[in-house]
């Protein structure tokens, strides 16, 4: 599996930082960076219909090899990384993990501790893969297109291993939401597919939040501050005060599980106009729909109080939850399971606390859970890959294909 840890080094160093206030497809043109040399090695690799659209879809099929006839199986993750965190010059090393901390970054006392990410606890005796604590590592979701890339790799190397049709796909900006937006899914061509999209080793994902996005612009009120008695309103201020309108505990960092929240993303401005940003999130579509229904009442309120247009609300729903799009195809949840279990990886089935591609995917017409891709603590300096999960994962979308091409 050399040549899985050789690509993933390869491709974290690359920036494919998206950008939320961008308007263009992709939101950021370095992504085409990665696109296109991913380009060249499935070339390399002999693949059939490699198109790179304009809006940065990568797509390739590798040919049946037999006449059994298996369904058309897809393989996605996405290029981009998160803009919550810089991806710029990621200088990532491997580290022989023998318990205790690991020091990121000295000069800036970034630590990546156990005590605060007992998860590594479970890591003793394997190889991290760690950046250097200014950077996040961009393992989410390269991680993923390694594994893709290398399992793609072994059935091109080994021709005498039968299998269907097989397709993959690598997309921008899915952590801005619009990651398969344009996507041309009639091209593509799958059955069904599966993301390798992050989660713990063994992780089985077919259900995801209901999402939301929320951006409220306040105007307020600028007069002199010595004279500004009944007369000011202080458009900061009125942000701060529709944020105390909404559930503290309904906040990410105060839920877990299937518990849903309101997550201010951003805040900006000054005494007449100020800007914020919510996500709204929930995994049940009724108390999604009483999230959005709450947020826009904050609003009101806010505007009869302080005079009617001080808050603009604009809520624009973002993907839903996928689970009921499934549901009708559960063979291939099943089958990931079962192909976890004969490589002695005990599966776990998890709500996703997020979103990924196979959620729009799976509402348009193409079901697509999602699998572990030894990826951790994503979004941040203290993301971080384990060698020996990578492998597996590569390992198991070759039995998930084993499987299917068994069962024709």
């Amino acid at each position: 599996m050399s040549h899985l840890i050789d690509r993933f080094l390869a491709y974290v160093q690359i920036d494919t930082t998206s950008d939320f206030t961008s308007p263009s497809n992709p939101s950021t043109k370095k992504q085409f960076d990665l696109a296109n040399i991913l380009k060249q090695e499935c070339e390399q690799l002999g693949l059939a219909n490699i198109v790179l659209t304009d809006k940065c879809h990568l797509l390739a099929e590798l040919p049946a090899n037999t006449d059994k006839t298996i369904p058309i199986i897809g393989f996605n993750a996405h290029m981009d990384t998160s803009p919550d965190f810089s991806g710029t010059n990621v200088d990532p090393r491997i580290i022989p993990y023998q318990g205790g901390e690991i020091v990121l970054n000295e000069e800036t006392n970034v630590i990546l501790s156990p005590e605060q990410f007992p998860v590594m606890k479970d890591m003793v005796g394997l190889h991290l893969i760690v950046p250097d604590g200014t950077t996040l590592l961009g393992a989410d979701d390269k991680a993923g297109i390694a594994e893709i890339m290398t399992a793609i790799e072994y059935l091109v190397e080994h021709p005498e291993i039968e299998h269907g049709t097989i397709k993959i796909c690598f997309t921008p900006d899915e952590e801005i939401g619009r990651g398969v937006h344009h996507f041309e899914y009639e091209l593509f061509g799958a059955d069904f597919a599966y993301t390798l999209d992050g989660g713990r080793l063994g992780t089985v994902t077919y259900e995801n939040f209901n999402a939301a996005h929320a951006e409220i612009n306040i105007r307020g009120r600028s007069i002199h501050p010595g004279t500004a008695k009944n007369q000011m309103i202080n458009a900061l201020r009125v942000a701060m005060e529709l944020e105390g309108l909404l559930p503290a505990a309904a906040r990410p960092e105060y839920t877990e599980k299937f518990e849903g929240f309101f997550h201010l993303t951003r805040m900006e401005g000054s005494v007449p106009l100020a800007h914020c940003e919510y996500i709204l999130r929930d995994h049940d579509m009724q108390k999604f729909q009483q999230k959005k229904e709450l947020m826009q009442k904050a609003c009101d309120f806010l505007n009869l109080k302080y005079g009617e247009s001080t808050v603009e609300c604009k809520i624009t729903d973002s993907y839903y939850n996928m689970r009921e799009k499934i549901e009708p195809v559960m063979h291939i949840v099943e089958n990931a399971i079962e192909a976890m279990r004969c490589l002695d990886i005990e599966p776990r089935i998890e709500p996703i606390r997020g979103g990924t591609d196979g959620a729009q995917m799976s509402y348009q017409g193409l079901p697509t859970p999602n699998l572990f891709d030894g990826s951790y603590n994503g979004h941040g300096p203290y993301e971080f890959a384990v060698v020996e999960h990578m492998e597996l994962a590569v390992q198991t979308i070759l039995k998930i294909i084993e499987r299917y091409t068994q069962a024709a």
